[in-house]
């Protein structure tokens, strides 16, 4: 497969993380691209809605009216998804989001799962995500260390007793499966996995999986006129069935 993988944030640095990691994760031919403008890494809301912006225009450049580029699928590699659901609806090829994979992926495994981040501003963001997409508290808890994405990305090695502690503290509250969520915490899971007591779960890992048996694409709809956007988007919006 040729997999297209997106950075919604604007660090090239994690970008290059993202893919190394995807590359030893699967056999597939990783393209990566880093989101134009925004935030250095997502941290708010306004940030997220901004993210979303760039995201569908970077994903207008490589995926034209044709896919000439051919990419089997893309992968928002942003743990909020920004602009997934506008993505779906206007790309031919299936798009997926780590966090609206992981999710019911780590549900598969156990009724009680803890989605676990950097930075406590997420939390409240990824809980409105969560329950947006039908899922109770109960069924899905939201946690958070201190240090951000961007910040455990730079030294993983001083967050991974961070990490732990929070991972067990979301298991004595019920939670039977932990989900490491954000492009920062890539490739930790497997590090983490012996200090914690349930099965801890890569959100990249998740989603490169889960791309082999997306079989989704654009959902029909007329476009409407817009005006300022990229000549890549502007041509991908007029291109709608």
């Amino acid at each position: 497969m040729k997999l297209l993988l997106l950075n919604g944030n604007t660090d090239a640095a994690i970008t290059e993380k993202l893919a190394v990691a995807a590359r030893a994760m699967c056999g597939d031919e990783i393209v990566p691209a880093t989101a134009r403008f925004g935030a250095r890494y997502i941290a708010t809301r306004a940030a997220s809605a901004i993210a979303a912006h760039a995201v569908l225009d970077l994903l207008a450049e490589h995926v034209g009216a044709t896919n000439p580029e051919g990419f089997d699928a893309a992968i928002i590699a942003c743990f909020g998804d920004p602009g997934l659901d506008a993505a779906r609806e206007m790309l031919p090829i299936p798009v997926l989001g780590l966090a609206d994979t992981s999710i019911p992926a780590a549900l598969r495994l156990a009724p009680r799962v803890a989605l676990l981040t950097g930075g406590a501003a997420w939390v409240p963001m990824l809980r409105e995500f969560a329950l947006l997409r039908g899922y109770s508290v109960e069924q899905v808890r939201i946690a958070a260390v201190t240090p951000t994405g961007d910040m455990i990305a730079r030294e993983p090695e001083r967050a991974l007793e961070l990490l732990a502690e929070a991972a067990e503290e979301q298991v004595a509250a019920g939670a039977e499966v932990v989900v490491l969520g954000g492009a920062g915490l890539v490739g930790l899971a497997e590090r983490l996995q012996p200090r914690v007591s349930v099965p801890v779960l890569d959100c990249l890992r998740v989603t490169l999986e889960a791309a082999h048996q997306a079989r989704t694409g654009a959902i029909a709809m007329q476009p409407a006129p817009s005006v300022g956007l990229g000549a890549a988007l502007e041509e991908r919006l007029r291109a709608l069935p």
